[in-house]
């Protein structure tokens, strides 16, 4: 039997992670989660990867942190054994790495990477976790190709849990919704649970939409992918980012600054993909 959590403890954890969080950059759809839903999430997650290595495909919000932080300092008797994020935004990477670094997580590391290169060759992780631009200009397109790096990241034999919009007024969550599951179905994995309209954000033009988290687990069947990781196609990345908006950039770039507890006026530039400029 799990302790019962202490929710005061939980929530001044996890404040401690939003302090260190950078701020979201809205053209790449970066959106923060609310922090009681920040959480509730953590000790989902937790539970969900407990004793299991969990890579993290993209992670504005900082779950990743939660968990590991939450763990560490004995708020939750559960969690992950590894946890690496994989991130384009390199001040979401060095923030993951200052946290680790201060609060000695060892378990907890962060690498510079974008989805639309190859995934890079790394130890098999148990289980991925993502929470992608939803893709409603895309029909899902974009959620697609973070949950194609997330089997990559498992090496096709795991489990994943992909954060995605879901709402009953609107149809195109719906679209993107069976878009998903199709496409995780066509690469070997079913989808073993779903939990509905979980988590708010602070997204001023939508704040009542909300996300789900829904799980999907690889087919017994399911071999082991192997052969080098590939670029994605040029096609695939319409509207990546919204409409009209499709990727530019290869990273957002940290510019360093002394004092980390005060957001300056600027603080990242970007470096753009081969071909592309502003």
């Amino acid at each position: 039997m799990r302790r019962q959590v202490d929710l005061q403890e939980a929530v001044n954890a996890v404040s401690d992670v939003v302090q260190n969080r950078p701020r979201p950059i809205r053209d790449f759809d970066q959106i923060h989660m609310k922090v009681g839903d920040m959480v509730m999430q953590s000790e989902i997650v937790a539970d969900w990867a407990d004793n299991k290595r969990l890579a993290f495909i993209g992670d504005g919000d900082a779950i990743s942190v939660c968990v590991a932080y939450l763990k560490a300092r004995d708020v939750l008797d559960f969690g992950p054994t590894k946890i690496t994020v994989f991130d384009f935004d390199e001040r979401t990477v060095q923030s993951v790495k200052r946290f680790a670094d201060k609060e000695r997580i060892e378990h907890l590391d962060a690498q510079l990477y974008n989805v639309l290169e190859p995934f890079p060759d790394t130890t098999q992780f148990d289980c991925f976790y993502t929470n992608p631009p939803w893709g409603a200009s895309n029909g899902g397109e974009s959620v697609k190709v973070f949950v194609d790096r997330g089997i990559e990241a498992v090496k096709g034999i795991g489990e994943g849990m992909i954060v995605i919009a879901d709402d009953d007024d609107r149809p195109w969550p719906k679209v993107v919704l069976a878009n998903v599951q199709r496409h995780a179905n066509e690469h070997g994995f079913f989808v073993s649970r779903m939990q509905r309209k979980l988590h708010q954000y602070h997204l001023d033009d939508d704040p009542d939409l909300r996300s789900c988290n829904l799980f999907v687990t690889s087919l017994p069947d399911r071999q082991l992918i192997k052969g080098p990781s590939q670029p994605i196609a040029a096609e695939r990345m319409a509207n990546f980012y919204g409409m009209s908006q499709p990727p530019r950039v290869r990273y957002v770039r940290e510019r360093k600054r002394p004092d980390w507890g005060k957001a300056p006026d600027e603080e990242y530039y970007v470096e753009y993909l081969e071909g592309q400029t502003s």
